[in-house]
């Protein structure tokens, strides 16, 4: 569904610029070197995090999709390992200072325990993930994500995810968002910011 989604847009569905919450909280990424965006679209936030100096490592099943990273990476004059893999096929053993999992809301609750625990498998310890979403909310505003509330998240699923971590930053919030086609207009938001404990 993906790969058809991204090769009938013929041009960035998302739009070239990060998510607002990358830009807008740079604190998230201090004292990282190493990065993991995982299901990474078109590129737009790994290409962001390399121009800030992080080594980016970014996959996404979409081959047109991660061709369309590879332009905008060349294009920002950055550097990015880009990957044509789904979600099983990635060596989750591979450990970074910080896993950004922004807009990967396609799994159902049956399957999100297992996306979790790879989530978790590639922070090291002492580094941290970034997740950002939609929660059940986002159904009535009909702007971007699925059309089913059970692949949203709430504060309480990911305080159960990840609340043996050390939460730095979870919150629920609306707010207009502009990120091309495919993210448009007032939108029910959520962000968790963890760190993997060093023990």
């Amino acid at each position: 569904m993906w790969e058809e989604r991204y090769a009938k847009s013929g041009d960035y569905l998302f739009g070239e610029q990060p998510a607002q919450v990358l830009v807008e909280n740079p604190w998230m990424i201090d004292g990282a070197s190493t990065c993991l965006c995982v299901a990474d679209g078109e590129g737009r936030n790994a290409v962001w995090l390399a121009g800030q100096g992080l080594s980016v490592t970014s996959f996404d099943l979409s081959p047109t999709a991660v061709g369309r990273a590879r332009e905008l990476a060349a294009k920002s004059d950055v550097q990015v390992d880009s990957h044509v893999s789904d979600w099983d096929g990635w060596d989750w053993s591979q450990a970074f200072d910080l896993v950004v999992a922004i807009y990967v809301q396609f799994m159902w609750p049956e399957e999100r325990k297992k996306q979790f625990e790879t989530l978790r498998r590639a922070v090291r310890p002492g580094g941290r993930i970034i997740l950002h979403g939609y929660t059940p909310e986002q159904i009535e505003f009909g702007t971007g994500g699925p059309p089913n509330p059970e692949n949203m998240y709430t504060t309480k699923l990911l305080s159960e995810g990840f609340g043996d971590w050390r939460i730095l930053r979870l919150a629920a919030y609306e707010r207009e968002v502009q990120e091309g086609r495919g993210h448009s207009g007032q939108s029910a938001l959520i962000d968790l910011v963890a760190e993997k404990p060093i023990t």
